[in-house]
């Protein structure tokens, strides 16, 4: 008869638990994204997703929204979520408030290789503005005061051609891309600083998509250079191992599952250059963005 020690049974009865590894202690994993639309179609375009993440990882997911940017960033850094998608400077938020404390997985590619969007300036088209210097004594809102496209990246180049903060008769936040762009639309804002990809896929193109705007309302008179894509981005103290199954199925969502690919993507068939898959990055890419913050921080700091 074959006797085993107490301590290789012990291993033993412990194999099937370490072969499951996280998924003991991570039974429902949540992942957060923010407020640049409305929540309604927030949680619509990444169910699709949710439903995919769920059958690949074999636990429970959950989408996580909040009110603003800040409430994607504080939940992350309170351990209340174990990932987001996050912009560039949101990231640099989230990295900022948890010391460091979280880790940029993956970011989106596009068909040319491209990995990077642009901000923009909108305003109503029958008001004829062709330039920022138009604006001067007009409303320009921005997005959310973590927003990189809506806010961090366009005052950071606007203010190399004038001051915002006496250009404009007022500098407000709406609160999310679609009301600042709405908010143009009816009046209350001259201008609003919002995102897109391309001539024909944009926050505000997608709003006419939608039929919450009508064509020919908008118009862009000014574009950022080009901003890098954010990251989906995990805490830095859940395991290794659940990080890398998280990245294994969203590389894999392209092929495994092209409808919820799609959906969450805002995929038009339009589109000249969609999103057509994902590249692992680290901190170093957006480093610049944190420095980026840092300025605007201390640019308030002055006039306060």
């Amino acid at each position: 008869m074959r006797f085993i020690t107490a301590t290789a049974l012990a291993a033993l009865i412990a194999a099937p638990a370490m072969a499951e590894g996280w998924k003991d202690d991570y039974q429902v994993l949540k992942f957060g994204i923010l407020s640049g639309e409305n929540e309604k179609d927030r949680i619509a375009r990444y169910t699709p997703f949710e439903n995919y993440l769920e059958k690949e990882l074999g636990v429970e997911v959950e989408i996580f929204t909040a009110g603003n940017y800040d409430g994607v960033i504080q939940a992350i850094a309170a351990d209340q979520i174990e990932f987001a998608f996050f912009g560039s400077s949101s990231y640099a938020a989230a990295y900022t408030a948890t010391n460091g404390n979280v880790d940029p997985l993956i970011s989106r590619q596009r068909k040319d290789g491209s990995t990077g969007y642009y901000s923009v300036v909108v305003t109503r088209c029958e008001d004829g503005y062709k330039d920022i210097k138009d604006l001067e004594g007009k409303v320009l809102a921005f997005a959310d005061p973590d927003s990189t496209s809506g806010y961090a990246v366009p005052y950071f180049n606007i203010s190399k051609e004038v001051d915002p903060k006496t250009f404009f008769s007022a500098v407000p936040f709406s609160g999310s891309h679609e009301a600042g762009v709405s908010g143009v639309v009816n009046g209350t804002f001259d201008a609003a600083a919002t995102w897109q990809n391309n001539a024909v896929d944009g926050r505000w193109q997608r709003m006419i998509d939608k039929g919450m705007i009508e064509a020919g309302q908008i118009c862009p008179i000014w574009e950022s250079p080009e901003i890098t894509s954010g990251p989906f981005t995990a805490r830095n103290n859940i395991p290794q191992a659940l990080k890398d199954d998280m990245v294994t199925a969203i590389l894999a969502v392209a092929d495994k599952d092209p409808e919820a690919f799609r959906t969450m993507t805002g995929f038009k068939a339009e589109d000249p250059n969609p999103q057509t898959g994902w590249i692992k990055v680290d901190h170093s890419r957006y480093q610049w963005i944190v420095d980026m913050r840092a300025w605007i921080k201390a640019e308030r700091r002055k006039s306060s």
